[in-house]
Formats: C-alpha cells, structure tokens, sequence
C-alpha cells in the first residue's frame, strides 16, 4: 500500500486528464461543427476537394484521434518532468500504431515515465557526455525499451481487453444500459467533482477515446443537473411551504446555478457541506436516474464538456434534454423532501466568518 502511494498512480493519471480535457474539447466541437453542416472525416485533404465543413470534421477526428498519445505523454510528463515528453510521446503513438487505445496510452505513459527515471538513475556516462544525456540517450534508451514492450509483450493483451470491453458495452441492453448509466450517475455525483468523480471520468473517457460516447456524456450530464437541480428545490419546496436555504445559501444558488450551466459542479460544495448526509443523498437519487435515462435513450455528446453547450453535439439532443430535466427535477424533488426546514430567523441573518475562524465545528452532517 505504501508503494502504491509513493507510486502516485492517480495524481499522475489526473495531471494528465487536465492536459487532455482542452485538446477533447476542441477537437471535439470542430467534429461536431463539421458533421453538423455535412462535412466527413477526410482521410487526407486534397486541394480543392474538401468543404470547409470536411475540413473542420477532419482536424476534429485528427485531434481524437491522438487522445491515446496525449494521455501517454502527460502521463509521462507528470512523472519524469521534460525529460519524460519525447518518450511518452513516441510510447503513446506505438500504443496508438498497434490499437491498445486509450488503456494502452494510460500503461504506455506510466512505463515511459518509469523508464526515464531508471535511466537517469542508473545510466552513467563520464563527463564529456553528460550533454547527451537529454537529448539522445534518454529518449533514445526509453522509447525503443518500451516501445519493444508495448509491440510485443503488453500491446496484444491491451487491445484484446480494450476490444472485449467496447463489444460488452455495444451489446448492453435496455435494462443493463439503465443499471450502467444509475452507476455512473451515482458515482458521477456524490462528490462534486471529487477524486471519485475524476476517477470515474478516466475510465468513460476511456471508453470515448473508443468510440462510446455514452458514459461520459452521462457523467457531464448529471455534473451540469445538480447545480441546477439544488436551484430548482428552493422553488419547490415553496410549494410545501418550506424554506430550505439560508439567506447566505441563496446567494451562493445565484452563482452555482449558472456554473452548473456550464459543467462547473463544484459551486454547490458550501451547501452541501451545511448539511452532507442528505445533499448527497438527493444527489445520488437524481443522478441515478439522470444516467439511466441518459444512456437508455442514447444521449451521445463528442465533447465531454461544456454542460449545456453538448447538447448540439449529440445525435439524438432530445436524449441529452430529457436525462437533464430528469436530474433536474428529481435532484429538486428529493432536496425539497429532505432537507429541514430553515428557521425564520436564520433567512433574514447573513454572517460573514473570516478564513481563519473557519474549523470542523462549522460542518453540519445532520
């Protein structure tokens, strides 16, 4: 266990992700633009034979394309600094060369880093050639060992896995489609934008960089409804005449909705720590069924961010709307139903409490 944490597999793993995430989400917007309006993934752009259209859809699928050389070389870079770029790089197009996808960018990249690190720990060269040792020795020592191993030892095994887990997930039916995506959702959810959130989302971007847009799509969804949902249960739960904010929390709703809007889910983390055990309780219900309604009806967005700004993207946006009102208005529902009733005379009572007065007695569970 020890070695695991001084390994850092997650934080390497999520270091990368925050390199990704720009790269899928422009590219991701050019493809969509440019089927959108007609265009084609061209395989190669001749003058005066393409649209504007192709042209887009093209630099959109050349971008998603590489995602498995990406993640290899932020990987890479997270672990070995500079000098582990070039083999993490070249790593991650072997894994790309051989179709061990995403997962074989993943192992590629923490094998790159691995390397550069033994190498520079073990090979020695006198003084004279100590100069070379960036430019050639470790990129060249690092990249022909592991791409040697990602060709012959671990790339088939990597593939065939990869390819087994794409056809298991194209062969869900309804009912297990709706398990998945309760799973996904639940998980997507219950720690706004935390570690289990992040970890979530290795693994469905994994299956997008496959062709599966599905689960991430299920996974942007819910982290785009529940700022919205927390919104919309102030309102209904005026209905059961209950007020279930504070003033103080009201005005933190007037900035968290709108981040919501945009895929930005950790705005509601100061109300939900006023009272954690039912946010996330509420939470979990609307995001359960969030994600099974958003992958039994086939919600499918090429950007794996941008809240609203997905639905465009998909090829059934109706999909993407109703998993969103369902979230939306389940996540409200349960709130409205749960959460107590704040007293009268903490709506009218803002109070402001300076950084360093904040400590463990000012988080309610209950």
């Amino acid at each position: 266990m020890e070695l695991i944490k001084r390994l850092n597999l997650k934080g390497h793993l999520l270091t990368a992700i925050s390199y990704l995430i720009p790269i899928v989400c422009g590219a991701g917007f050019l493809i969509a633009i440019g089927m959108a309006f007609g265009g084609s993934n061209q395989s190669a752009l001749v003058q005066g034979e393409f649209s504007i259209w192709d042209a887009l859809a093209t630099m959109g699928a050349a971008g998603l394309g590489l995602l498995p050389v990406v993640i290899a070389t932020g990987i890479s870079y997270s672990i070995a600094a500079k000098p582990g770029i070039a083999p993490g790089f070249i790593i991650g197009l072997t894994a790309n060369a051989i179709s061990a996808g995403f997962i074989g960018g993943i192992i590629g990249g923490y094998m790159a880093g691995w390397l550069v690190l033994a190498v520079l720990k073990y090979v020695k060269l006198p003084n004279w050639a100590k100069g070379l040792m960036p430019t050639l020795v470790v990129p060249f020592l690092t990249s022909i060992v592991g791409g040697l191993i990602m060709v012959y030892i671990i790339g088939i095994p990597i593939a065939a896995f990869t390819n087994l887990l794409t056809d298991l997930l194209n062969g869900l039916g309804s009912s297990s489609l709706l398990i998945f995506g309760a799973v996904v959702g639940i998980l997507s959810g219950v720690d706004y934008g935390g570690p289990i959130n992040k970890t979530v989302f290795a693994f469905v971007l994994t299956m997008q960089a496959e062709g599966l847009n599905g689960p991430i799509t299920a996974l942007q969804l819910v982290n785009t409804a529940t700022p919205i949902g927390f919104g919309l249960a102030y309102f209904i739960a005026k209905l059961f005449r209950k007020n279930i904010y504070s003033s103080v929390e009201v005005e933190t709703l007037k900035s968290a909705v709108p981040m919501g809007v945009i895929n930005i889910v950790e705005g509601v983390i100061p109300l939900v720590m006023n009272d954690i055990v039912r946010s996330v309780v509420a939470t979990a219900i609307g995001g359960a069924a969030g994600g099974a309604v958003s992958m039994v009806l086939g919600a499918d967005a090429t950007v794996p961010f941008g809240g609203v700004l997905m639905i465009p993207t998909m090829s059934r946006p109706m999909a993407g709307v109703m998993a969103l009102l369902v979230n939306i208005v389940v996540t409200a529902v349960a709130l409205a139903v749960i959460k107590k009733n704040v007293p009268l005379e903490e709506l009218d009572t803002a109070v402001e409490v300076e950084e360093d007065e904040i400590s463990l007695d000012d988080i309610q569970i209950f």
